[in-house]
């Protein structure tokens, strides 16, 4: 099968597209022949071994597929051959096929496209069960969501909002900061022009954010410190700004602050359950409108190098996804 192939760990440029061997279907297992693959930042340090998770080449990279399942292991009754739908891999998404755990696999409604059922598995799974199961965003509550024209901060501002929070979006430029007011934020800022902390404050009366949703990490992360609540929250999701903070132990007791990690892939495993209750809900609102994807740009598979540049390089709004051809 067709496939893009890390031969030795570093950047982007190493990657090739070349003949691979398909994967063995494991048991409760489910094989798709892969329509659309969405791509994500953590492709990059997955390729550069700099993920938590460490892989050894030759490495397909891609965790989020689209497609048809072609055969399921015995005992499967999530889905059944011909079934369209989307799902998380360990790795291996960016080739003609994949295999996946049943619990994993999701089956899309018929108004989702492969595009889009590809890039959301990964960012509506994140921020959806991330803001309530693990923030517990409550009606009424500031959601400040930084990152929040990017691929998992849009979702993150799109879902704050049908949970009845007043979200607050922080993104680079004027042209970004209007896709995160169109897609649901009540307030936007410009992180290049304005100061985070200071408007936060303004548009909350002093009070500052209740919950604070952070993708980027490094000074956005200190610009949280300074811009939550008392009592308030503040989710770490990632570090797409490059540099892993270190977060200073006085500044949480003085203002009684609560700093939760999230790996949503962990919770697979930590609350199967949950997660999938939490696909549920977010398919039945794709399904009723309620939520509007966006994929900013899609690109054949022998362009995952490309790709995965303009994700590092912070040139996208919304998703970027590979198309199988």
């Amino acid at each position: 099968m067709r496939a893009v192939i890390c031969t030795a760990l570093g950047d982007e440029s190493g990657l090739e597209l070349g003949e691979f061997p398909a994967p063995l279907l494991p048991a409760d297992g489910v094989r798709i022949r892969v329509r659309a693959a969405g791509v994500n930042f953590a492709d990059s340090l997955v390729i550069a071994g700099k993920y938590q998770f460490k892989q050894t080449p030759p490495i397909v990279p891609g965790w989020e597929v689209a497609g048809e399942v072609l055969e399921v292991a015995p005992g499967v009754t999530r889905c059944r051959p011909g079934d369209r739908v989307m799902a998380l891999v360990e790795s291996g998404g960016f080739a003609e096929q994949a295999v996946a755990q049943a619990a994993d696999v999701h089956v899309i409604p018929p108004s989702m496209d492969f595009v889009t059922a590809a890039g959301f598995v990964i960012a509506y799974g994140t921020s959806h069960h991330g803001l309530t199961a693990k923030g517990h965003l409550r009606p009424g509550e500031t959601l400040l969501v930084h990152g929040a024209a990017g691929g998992v901060g849009l979702t993150a501002v799109e879902i704050g909002r049908a949970l009845g929070a007043t979200v607050i979006a922080t993104a680079g430029g004027p042209d970004k900061v209007a896709v995160a007011l169109a897609h649901g934020a009540t307030h936007g800022i410009d992180y290049k022009s304005e100061d985070i902390r200071e408007r936060v404050k303004a548009l909350t009366g002093g009070r500052g954010a209740e919950l604070i949703y952070d993708p980027v990490g490094g000074a956005v992360f200190d610009a949280s410190l300074r811009s939550v609540a008392q009592d308030g929250r503040i989710m770490v999701i990632g570090f797409a700004g490059g540099t892993v903070q270190q977060i200073p132990a006085n500044i949480l007791l003085v203002k009684n602050v609560t700093v939760i990690g999230y790996d949503w892939r962990a919770y697979r495993r930590i609350d199967p359950e949950g997660i999938r209750r939490s696909y549920e809900e977010l398919l039945a609102w794709f399904a009723a409108g309620k939520l509007r994807p966006i994929v900013s740009q899609t690109l054949p598979l022998a362009e995952a190098a490309r790709a995965i540049g303009l994700l590092k390089a912070r040139q996208a709004t919304g998703k970027l996804v590979l198309e199988m051809g």
